[in-house]
């Protein structure tokens, strides 16, 4: 081991959870319900037709899960705050109960001398401002901006970081385009003018916080490169495209006021035409960027994908995780190398980035977990390299804690480095979280132990 392979002194090491995916307790103490709470009711949305409703039982047991986070030496935590618990009608009323929640969980991880992290959307919106249109409704904006406004008075004398949405591409493509998230929508016309409100809703929110706030504020994105499958003009192309719609949709607005000229042409007339004063106010400047990392695609053309007209190919070659996602370290650095590139150097936090693979049982206590622990070895070691290249990267907060309701999956995948055994509760931290726990103490030196 060499003292070069140490991650910079003021690196953040941290772990990342959701509120619907862990708390549990979705209508407690005069919550509001979610698009998740009624989403996951309806037959056939969510594997098994799982809920959130206990998930890990988070909202009851996280005095104990911030005592686990000083175990295993974490230095912050990135979660979501629920708008319902806060707002049960998603505006107007403050609960009380909700809003303290929160404000308890701040304090013990703070007296853990652990960073909070914190998320104001991750998929979860009241159920009440869906009947309103939800993200369709321009008014949106506003209400998500009075949201923020009342969590940063509340809680920013102690929460330094600050993360307005939490991947707005899967918000829109899962939840209005395909329809396997909710609110369950499948429309083309929808697509562009939730996206579009969601980053006014970022954008007016980050106006909040400059009124409100003493510290810093992001948006938090899930990026995936693209390659692709050979020289041909078309596969280069397609791969151009997809890498528009995945990649540059939430990122051109911010940092360029433009969205890609090639979204407009693969919706052709359900291509809004958006008002420039909207662009204008989207490109807020941002304190720094949260960057979400699980996989790369490998695209080829394909006439007949739905709108982008590019597939994924995939590489039998490669591991593959539960959720068929390749593993592919290299991935990562080009994803944070064309960040800085397009965007400049601004700060950088790898917000998201684990792995779902098939747990063995719980023997001796233990739980072994070699694919995921090889994983995070192999992407904190590309983190390093990237850092090494000269990318502005401060942080990075593995995916996730524990084992939780992993959306449409429901509880058939798991990602966590705690193993959660959901008819107990009880919680052990699996190889993959203990070998995380000496990367940490070692600053990384541990990543490569194996190699003297």
């Amino acid at each position: 081991m060499q003292d070069n392979h140490c991650f910079p002194e003021n690196f953040l090491w941290g772990a990342a959870t959701s509120a619907y995916q862990i708390e549990g307790s979705p209508l407690a103490d005069g919550a509001g319900p979610s698009i998740w709470h009624r989403f996951s009711r309806m037959p056939g949305r969510i594997h098994d037709d799982d809920t959130g409703d206990m998930a890990c039982d988070h909202y009851r047991r996280f005095e104990d899960d911030v005592r686990l986070m000083k175990e295993l030496g974490l230095q912050a935590y990135r979660f979501s705050i629920a708008w319902g618990r806060v707002l049960p009608e998603g505006r107007g009323r403050v609960n009380p109960a909700g809003l303290d929640f929160y404000q308890r969980l701040i304090d013990a991880l703070l007296e853990q001398g652990i960073q909070p992290f914190v998320t104001l959307y991750h998929w979860d919106l009241p159920a009440a401002l869906d009947d309103r249109g939800g993200w369709l409704n321009r008014d949106c904006a506003a209400w998500f901006a009075d949201y923020a406004q009342i969590l940063f008075r509340a809680l920013d004398d102690r929460v330094q970081y600050w993360a307005t949405l939490n991947e707005p591409w899967v918000s829109v493509d899962a939840g209005y385009l395909h329809g396997v998230h909710a609110p369950g929508h499948a429309s083309l016309a929808e697509t562009p003018l939730a996206a579009h409100n969601l980053l006014r809703a970022h954008a007016t929110a980050v106006q909040a916080y400059r009124a409100e706030g003493r510290h810093r504020i992001g948006l938090v994105v899930n990026l995936e490169p693209k390659y692709p499958i050979s020289l041909a003009p078309e596969d280069r192309a397609a791969t151009v495209r997809a890498h528009a719609y995945m990649n540059r949709w939430y990122l051109d607005p911010v940092f360029f006021g433009t969205y890609p000229k090639v979204l407009s042409e693969l919706f052709g007339a359900d291509w809004p035409n958006f008002m420039q004063a909207d662009l204008d106010h989207i490109r807020q400047p941002v304190d720094f960027l949260g960057v979400n990392y699980y996989t790369r695609s490998v695209v080829r053309d394909d006439p007949q994908a739905l709108l982008v007209r590019a597939s994924r190919v995939r590489q039998d070659h490669n591991l593959h995780t539960a959720v068929d996602w390749e593993v592919h370290p290299q991935g990562l650095v080009d994803t944070l190398q064309w960040v800085k590139r397009r965007y400049g150097d601004l700060p950088l936090f790898l917000t998201e980035n684990g792995a779902a693979f098939e747990d063995p049982e719980v023997i001796g206590g233990r739980v072994e977990d070699p694919l995921r622990l090889t994983y995070l070895r192999e992407h904190l070691k590309a983190a390093y390299t990237a850092i090494a290249s000269g990318v502005n990267l401060q942080g990075y907060f593995v995916w996730s804690l524990l084992d939780n309701l992993e959306w449409c999956h429901g509880y058939s995948k798991r990602f966590g480095i705690v193993h959660v055994d959901y008819a107990t509760q009880r919680r052990i931290p699996k190889s993959s979280g203990q070998f995380y726990a000496r990367v940490i103490r070692s600053r990384g030196e541990a990543l490569w132990e194996e190699e003297g």
